[in-house]
């Protein structure tokens, strides 16, 4: 398809964000006078009003931050923060903060989880401190008045089907940067990293310890960069490239994804008797294909969810992170499949099963990703990336390379955080990553100097540290946390094949 006329289906989704132009941001700083009235305001703990957080005995309060550090006397935000105490006050050490990745995930009840594959011993020297970031959650949250799900689609089957996802992306950008500019432009990875140093000194510390998965993994590194004097014990699990943040991760989630379908595939064969998709792994992926081709022009819409060749792709990009979940994905393939077929479908139960495992912020994940690093203009640009991707990436090449808002965005008003520093954290990275693919975590491994990388092997999984699933990886983890000592070179670690669905 001729680059011209793509650009003509597309300019009239364009012309929506031709008059948000904003003024370029402020100079990089990383500290600015006049922040004194933040380091020493008095956080007053109160219940969580969050029933997992409430029943681990949880007490949650509000961190007020400048929305630009460089411009302390301007307007603020709050930053909600959770905090499960160290059961041993006389063996604390410090305070750790964790992150769940998105961007846009909200975190303050991460810990419930985490905590879970912690021992009693890490528990015993910690305050767990959770953290919706700055514009999610809690924490003052961007509003767009477009109240999609996600900003992510795949672009369906043809140039008319990736111009309708060119509007939507044109339009979610102007809907989130013009309801209020200056807000949605601050909310970035380096502001919630300042956001982190400054919850680290009001909670008393002089190092902050640290838990990032998937996009965490970069705040972590980011923070690292920034203020590398306050990091003590970090790890990073299922790591981003920072060089590759993040047009470049979607773009390697192609690859990796066809490969998940296919380990799934294999699962769903096994149990063909139940969900009727094949009895071989080619003649499930053939079904799923096939599914996705007949929805295309029988959009099913209800509870604020569309089903289309635009979102089955990423419903199987939600339940492909985790093969405890191959249940899941069948049951909601077929539904998917008995909508598309004319049938009764509960649009409810649907969008319950997916918004349980990615509880994503759209609003939030477009400002972050949008605000940390600008992407390519060109609509004809991402259309050519797609067309180049089908032959090897039928399902997922069409969402891998996809425009998103952030083509429509403003310009950053910060430069991207360049990593490079020999801090001495401990990375975690799965050879069959889905979200984040192995190579990122052996770049990010090559960026920080320092660091020891542990690779979880032949293992569909994102977001390694979690119980039972590999008892070597998890040792290693919680040594680390426990005593500071780290494997003297890189290992790589067996799962636990128990813990697989047969």
């Amino acid at each position: 398809m001729p680059a011209r006329r793509i650009r003509r289906l597309v300019l009239g989704a364009t012309l929506l964000t031709a008059a948000v132009t904003l003024p370029a941001g402020p100079a990089n700083a990383d500290t600015a006078p006049g922040l004194d009235r933040f380091y020493h305001q008095t956080l007053e703990w109160k219940p969580c009003d969050n029933a997992a957080l409430d029943a681990a005995g949880a007490r949650c309060a509000g961190v007020l931050a400048p929305l630009d550090y460089n411009n302390p006397d301007g307007r603020t935000l709050t930053v909600a923060i959770s905090r499960i105490a160290a059961t041993d006050p006389a063996r604390r050490r410090g305070i750790l903060i964790t992150n769940p990745g998105g961007p846009g995930g909200a975190g303050l009840a991460m810990t419930v989880n985490t905590q879970k594959a912690m021992t009693a011993d890490v528990r015993a020297q910690y305050d767990l401190i959770g953290m919706d970031p700055r514009g999610v959650g809690r924490s003052d949250a961007v509003n767009c008045t477009i109240p999609v799900p996600t900003m992510l689609f795949s672009a369906g089957f043809d140039v008319f089907g990736y111009a309708r996802d060119t509007a939507v992306a044109a339009a979610l950008a102007t809907a989130c940067v013009g309801t209020d500019p200056e807000k949605a432009r601050k909310i970035t990875t380096r502001n919630t990293a300042r956001d982190m140093d400054l919850i680290r000194s009001l909670l008393g510390e002089k190092k902050l310890n640290y838990f990032g998965a998937s996009y965490g993994t970069y705040l972590g590194a980011v923070y690292t960069q920034m203020f590398g004097d306050h990091a003590d014990r970090m790890v990073f699990d299922s790591a981003v490239d920072p060089d590759r943040y993040y047009v470049g991760l979607y773009q390697d989630m192609g690859a990796i994804n066809e490969y998940a379908l296919d380990d799934w595939a294999k699962w769903a064969a096994r149990h063909d008797d139940q969900y009727h998709f094949g009895s071989t792994p080619e003649a499930v992926r053939a079904w799923v294909e096939d599914l996705i081709r007949r929805s295309a022009g029988h959009e099913i819409y209800g509870s604020g969810y569309l089903v289309d060749e635009h979102t089955i792709p990423m419903m199987l990009l939600a339940l492909l992170p985790n093969p405890q979940l191959n249940p899941n994905l069948a049951e909601v393939l077929t539904m998917v499949a008995s909508g598309v077929a004319g049938g009764p479908i509960d649009m409810d139960a649907l969008k319950a099963k997916i918004v349980s495992v990615v509880p994503l912020d759209a609003a939030g994940m477009a400002a972050i990703m949008c605000g940390d690093k600008a992407a390519p203009r060109d609509p004809a640009w991402y259309y050519g990336n797609v067309e180049a991707a089908r032959p090897t990436q039928p399902v997922f090449g069409a969402f891998a390379n996809n425009i998103t808002a952030c083509a429509f965005w403003p310009d950053p008003v910060e430069p991207p955080t360049e990593i490079h520093n020999a801090t001495p954290v401990l990375i975690v990275a799965n050879v069959h990553d889905t979200r984040t693919a192995y190579s990122e975590g052996l770049a990010l491994h090559a960026d920080l100097t320092g660091s020891r990388l542990v690779t979880l092997a032949d293992t569909r999984i994102h977001g390694a540290f979690r119980p039972d699933l590999s008892p070597c990886l998890n040792n290693i983890v919680n040594t680390y946390f426990a005593t500071g000592v780290r494997p003297d070179q890189d290992v790589t670690c067996e799962p636990d094949f128990g813990w697989f669905p047969k």
